[in-house]
Formats: C-alpha cells, sequence, structure tokens
C-alpha cells in the first residue's frame, strides 16, 4: 500500500505538471481573431497597440488589442471580426479591450456605433463599455450604442435582440425596440425614449449589411474567415477535380500572383503581417492556400465546417545573409516569399502551443495529421519541397529596405532567375525590425483627436488583455520561432523617433470600474406580470431614495421557490401609475431588468393589493415609460376595459390597453 501511494502521487505531480504546462503553452498562444478594417471613408486615422502616434488608417489592417481607432467628423468606418460588423459615425472613438475567440471587447469613449451581431456562439461574449456602464450583447441583432462628447452620458438602442446593461451595484436587461439614456455614474439616473425612425447613418449600415446576408461565398468558406463577401464581385467560383470549390480574382493581370500588391508590417504578435492593396485581398491573405490551375491563380479556402485561424500571412520565407538582389543602385540584401500550396504546412515564427500549430493549419487547408506531426516533430530543418517556389513568378523579393520600411511591395518587386531561387535557403521569418517612422506605411495623421476622447475611463464586465506592448526601441524583435532559422539573417536595429511633435492623446492605462452584476447568463427571461415600478433595489429591501412604503415592491420570499412561467392572477384594474398617463399603441418600451449578485430562480412578484392608492405618484423621478401620455382614443379604451377574472382584460386587437404585460417594467432574476 505504501508503494502504491506513492506511485499514485508521483503520477498525480506528474500528470499536473503536464497540464501546467500544456496550460501555459496554450495561454502564450497569440489570438485565433483578428478584427478588419474593412471599410474607410474621409480621416479615418488609426494607433497601434503600444503607441502614442496617429496615422491614416490602411485599408484591411487586422486590429488587435489595444489598437485604437478614431473617425473624423464627417467620415465613417467599418470593422469586422467575423461574427459581428461594427460601423462608426464620423466623431468616433473605439479602443479593442480584447479580442479573441471567446470575447469582443471594446470600448467606446466618445461618438455613435452601429453594431450587428451575425452570429454568437454559447460561450461567446460581445461587450461595448462606455463610461456610464458595461453593454453585454445576449442574442443576435442591432444595435446602436452613443457617448456624447463630454462622456457624460450613454445612449442605447436594441432594434432587435437583447442587450444587458451592467454597473457598480445594478444591471438590467434591453428588449428588442427600446432605447434608454445613462447618465453619470449610476444605471438608476435613466431615462425612456421612445426609438427613433433609422437615420442616414442606420440606412447605410443595413445597406452593407445586404453584402453578408446575401453573399453568395458564404456558401464556400467557414463562417469565420473575415472579408470573404468581398469575393462575390471580384471573382467567380469554379469546381477543380484536386481542390472543389475555389476562387478566381478577376481583376487581375496575367502576371499577377498572391502578396504581391501591398506591403508588411509589424503587429504584436505575430511579426511581420502582411497588409493587402485589394478591397477583397483580406480573406485570401489570412486564410486557406493557394493554387497555380493552368497558369491561373486560384484560391482554395479551408474546410468550411472549421473554425477558421487567422494567419498574418500563409507563405514561406527565402533569405539570409547571402541573398542579394540586382537592382539599379547595385547589389543590396533582400527578402523573398511564395504563398503556400494545398496540403502544405504553415510554420508559425511565433511563439505557439502544439495545439494552435495544428489547429492553424487545420482550418486553413486540408491536411493529414500525419502531415501535421511530423511537420512539427521536424522542426529544426525545412526541407520541403513547396509547390508554389517552382511557378515562374510566384516568387516575390524586395530589397530588405523596402520591406523593415512598410513600402509597397508591387513598385519594388525584383524578378527572380530560376538559378537563384535554387540557391536561395528558406527562413522561418526575416529576422529584423522595423522601421518604426514607417510603421503601416501609412502618413501621419493629418488632424488627432480629442485630447480626453481616449483617456477616459469605462465600466467592464470582462478584465482586458491589457495593451500589447509597444516594439522595443533598442533591441531587434524578439523572435521565438517554433521552427528555428536554418539560415541566421542579419539584425537592422530600428531608428529612434523623431522627438518634438505633438502626438495627440496619450494613451492612458485602461483605468475599468469592475461590474458588480452577476454573470449575464444568472439573468433568466422574465416571467409574469413584473412590478409596475422600476426600481433598481436589493431584492428584500423597500424602495430606496425617498419612495414611499406604498410604492409596489419585490417579495422575498415566493423567490427562492420556482413556480411555472404562468402570470398571478391580478387585482382588476389596479394601476400604480397615475391614470391619465396612459401608453401609446405604438411603444412597447420594458425597463431593464435588475440583475444582483443574489440571484434566485424566477418568480413573477406579486400584484399590489386592491386597497392601495394609485393616485398616489412617487416622489422620486416618475418612470420614463409613464411619461409618454396617449391619444384620446387610447385613453377611451383605457377607461372602458373591464376586468377578467380577476386581471385587466388585454386588448384583443393588438392594441395598448390599460397596461400590456411586456409594457410593465420587470426585474431580472
Amino acid at each position: 500500500m505504501p508503494v502504491q501511494s506513492f506511485v499514485l502521487r508521483v503520477l498525480g505531480l506528474f500528470v499536473a505538471a503536464a497540464a501546467l504546462s500544456f496550460s501555459a503553452a496554450a495561454s502564450a498562444d497569440p489570438p485565433s481573431r483578428v478584427a478588419r478594417l474593412g471599410y474607410a471613408s474621409g480621416g479615418v486615422i488609426f494607433s497601434a497597440a503600444g503607441e502614442d502616434e496617429w496615422s491614416q488608417a490602411a485599408l484591411n489592417r487586422p486590429l488587435t488589442i489595444g489598437d485604437r481607432l478614431w473617425v473624423e467628423d464627417g467620415a465613417r468606418a467599418e470593422l469586422q471580426d467575423g461574427g459581428a460588423v461594427i460601423r462608426l459615425h464620423g466623431g468616433t472613438g473605439i479602443s479593442v479591450l480584447n479580442l479573441d475567440e471567446g470575447s469582443t471587447l471594446l470600448q467606446l469613449t466618445q461618438g455613435s456605433l452601429n453594431l450587428r451581431v451575425r452570429r454568437l456562439a454559447p460561450n461567446q461574449v460581445v461587450e461595448v463599455d462606455t463610461p456610464q456602464l458595461a453593454l453585454t450583447l445576449r442574442q443576435r441583432g442591432d444595435y446602436r450604442i452613443a457617448v456624447d462628447p463630454d462622456g457624460n452620458v450613454t445612449d442605447v438602442i436594441v432594434r432587435s435582440g437583447q442587450a444587458e446593461v451592467s454597473g457598480p451595484g445594478a444591471a438590467y436587461i434591453i428588449d428588442a425596440q427600446q432605447r434608454y439614456r445613462f447618465r453619470g455614474n449610476d444605471l438608476r439616473d435613466n431615462e425612456f425614449l421612445a426609438a427613433p425612425r433609422p437615420d442616414e447613418f442606420d440606412r447605410w449600415a443595413s445597406e452593407r449589411d445586404r453584402a453578408f446576408d446575401n453573399s453568395a461565398s458564404a456558401r464556400y468558406v467557414s463562417p469565420d474567415v473575415i472579408g470573404y463577401q468581398d469575393l462575390d464581385a471580384n471573382g467567380v467560383w469554379r469546381v477543380d477535380a484536386t481542390y472543389g470549390n475555389v476562387w478566381y480574382p478577376n481583376q487581375v493581370g496575367s502576371d499577377w500572383a498572391p502578396y504581391r500588391d501591398g506591403h508588411w508590417t509589424w503587429i504584436a504578435p505575430w511579426g511581420w503581417t502582411w497588409v493587402d492593396d485589394a478591397p477583397w485581398g483580406f480573406a485570401v491573405s489570412h486564410y486557406g492556400r493557394w493554387a497555380n490551375l493552368g497558369s491561373r491563380w486560384a484560391w482554395v479556402p479551408g474546410p468550411v465546417r472549421t473554425s477558421a485561424y487567422y494567419a498574418p500571412a500563409l507563405v514561406a520565407f527565402v533569405g539570409g545573409d547571402n541573398f542579394r538582389l540586382t537592382i539599379a543602385s547595385g547589389n543590396v540584401g533582400g527578402i523573398g516569399w511564395f504563398p503556400l500550396a494545398p496540403r502544405e504546412v504553415y510554420r508559425p515564427s511565433y511563439v505557439a502551443s502544439r495545439r494552435y500549430f495544428e489547429n492553424i493549419n487545420r482550418s486553413n487547408t486540408v491536411i493529414s495529421t500525419t502531415v501535421i506531426n511530423n511537420s512539427y516533430n521536424t522542426r529544426d530543418r525545412d526541407d520541403r519541397d513547396y509547390a508554389n517556389r517552382r511557378i515562374p513568378g510566384a516568387v516575390i523579393a524586395v530589397p530588405r529596405n523596402t520591406f523593415i520600411n512598410s513600402q509597397h511591395v508591387s513598385g519594388a518587386a525584383v524578378r527572380m532567375a530560376p538559378e537563384m531561387l535554387g540557391r536561395a535557403p528558406l527562413v522561418a521569418a526575416p529576422q529584423v525590425a522595423p522601421d518604426e517612422r514607417r510603421r503601416g506605411a501609412a502618413a501621419p495623421a493629418a488632424s488627432l483627436p480629442p485630447p480626453r476622447a481616449f483617456e477616459r475611463p469605462a465600466v467592464t464586465r470582462i478584465a482586458p488583455q491589457g495593451h500589447v506592448p509597444a516594439l522595443r526601441r533598442d533591441a531587434s524583435p524578439v523572435m521565438q520561432p517554433s521552427v528555428p532559422t536554418p539560415v541566421a539573417a542579419p539584425v537592422i536595429e530600428p531608428r529612434a523617433r523623431p522627438q518634438g511633435r505633438d502626438n495627440g492623446p496619450q494613451r492612458a492605462p485602461v483605468n475599468v470600474v469592475p461590474a458588480s452584476s452577476p454573470p449575464a447568463q444568472a439573468l433568466p427571461p422574465p416571467q409574469g406580470r413584473p412590478q409596475p415600478q422600476f426600481q433598481p433595489q436589493p431584492r428584500v429591501q423597500p424602495a430606496p431614495l425617498g419612495q414611499p412604503q406604498a410604492q409596489p415592491q419585490v417579495q422575498p420570499q415566493p423567490r427562492v421557490q420556482p413556480v411555472p412561467p404562468v402570470p398571478p392572477p391580478a387585482q382588476p384594474q389596479v394601476q400604480p401609475q397615475p391614470p391619465q398617463r396612459p401608453h401609446p399603441p405604438e411603444s412597447k418600451a420594458v425597463v431593464p431588468q435588475v440583475a444582483t449578485p443574489q440571484a434566485a430562480a424566477p418568480v413573477p412578484p406579486a400584484r399590489p393589493p386592491e386597497s392601495r392608492a394609485p393616485a398616489a405618484a412617487p416622489k422620486g423621478p416618475v418612470p420614463a415609460p409613464a411619461a409618454v401620455h396617449a391619444g384620446p382614443k387610447d385613453e377611451q379604451k383605457d377607461a372602458k376595459a373591464p376586468p377578467a377574472e380577476g386581471r385587466s382584460k388585454e386588448p384583443e386587437d393588438g392594441r395598448d390597453g390599460p397596461r400590456r404585460q411586456e409594457d410593465r417594467p420587470r426585474q431580472a432574476n
């Protein structure tokens, strides 16, 4: 027994160490998702993670944790992250606080955005944080969020779907076709407003949505592939006997090759990342593979039913100390690359676990487990015979300065002779640092955001990952490739930034105020007829803020016993609101539900006794839904509504009666 106990303890320690090692390796993996700048009109400027300078935003630029975007007045921009599309109005600034396969966390510091949630996995979270609240989007739908220039007011419009607003000490549900305005730092200071008609910005967003909804390319790619809708108008789909469904671009020249029209830029934690110039270039540069079929380039997507992993560029690099190019000024050091073909393994040049290594390859091409394992186990060498390396014009090479300065490739590309390609060694990635004066191949911003636009704290329910540190200026980039480089490349020191210029608002640490509400999934849907007065108060306490004790409140006793979702009998025609203020027929406003940490089984609150005097108005602010007056016809209808078996009769023609069930404020559990 002692021996067996010792053996079990040793095995337990071994398993725990292995699990800890796997967890640490997995935590070092880069995100599998990014956001794409898919549309920009007017002045749109960008500040990379860890940077304070602003430059003109480049189309197809991948955005990740710590990046910031500012849309100037009169301009518009669109971000795509696979399951959601975020459209920014003029005068809007956002920061990416977190972006991975489990969550999309954005900070809206000023301005207005339209957010369309197209897909939402069971455990996936989409959240927008403002100075007043954390808005968690619980369902697919269309949402509009706005923050005033002073950061004191947040407007939330739910056109379809459902959202949860959270703040210190309170959380409420906002249903479809509702609009609420929140002021200050207390969610109880809110106002119900009539949902406005879609404006020009909303109509533009709806028109952009149709490109996603009607995309023919959606049937051929994984829904996680970003930018697939742009393939529809720029190419054709064909069926290949070897690879199945493939896509041919139709607006390229006969000498065109993948990864030629664009530039390279450094984006942590991946390192060197390709930014394509073509409007349709994002999906075909970061997912799938390229095949040369009949002297034409065809893009081969990955499996449709697999969650696609983003890659900075699906290429293999050639170069080294002796890799030289001949240009007009003489022989210079060069860097070359070519696209990977189907069933070829992509080897990340950055730190990644074995799980990540397998997923990024399985999700982007049809490949066997044996090929992946063999490639992973032989990371110390790369002697594969790449198919596209032999295709004329497939290898793109530029002078090293063009590469590190993030300059456009097409004008500086050098055609390489076949014998030169045969001598060029393969490298995991160029071991060179970017020139920080030319980060992103973009011009400096003509104007800067307001000083306070990105310095306001935000309320959040999810702890952000934090900013990605900037590239060290006193050393080369720290490259820890998963496959060692066969040939060492020279290291070029980055140049110091120019001093003495105004770089705009400084990047303050993300000063978040954690919300005290429970997780969103703990809030059940409303049941029965909820309380008619909106009071975000503790469940077992009387209404605070000087409200009269006669105000209806939640009864704590029934909440510990679940009951079927059947409304309890209500006293006939007992209205806690003054009868002269009924709701308009077109309003379906529901005051947000209250979510507190003491969540219990949902039970409809009891109706107030008939003896309560409904005419007594509360001393606090009048709930916004009751502040809207109905027309004369609705008042007559309220007066004629007779009781039916202990409850108020609902109107049969679909119009509002004295007060419909969904128009009553309801308290979340």
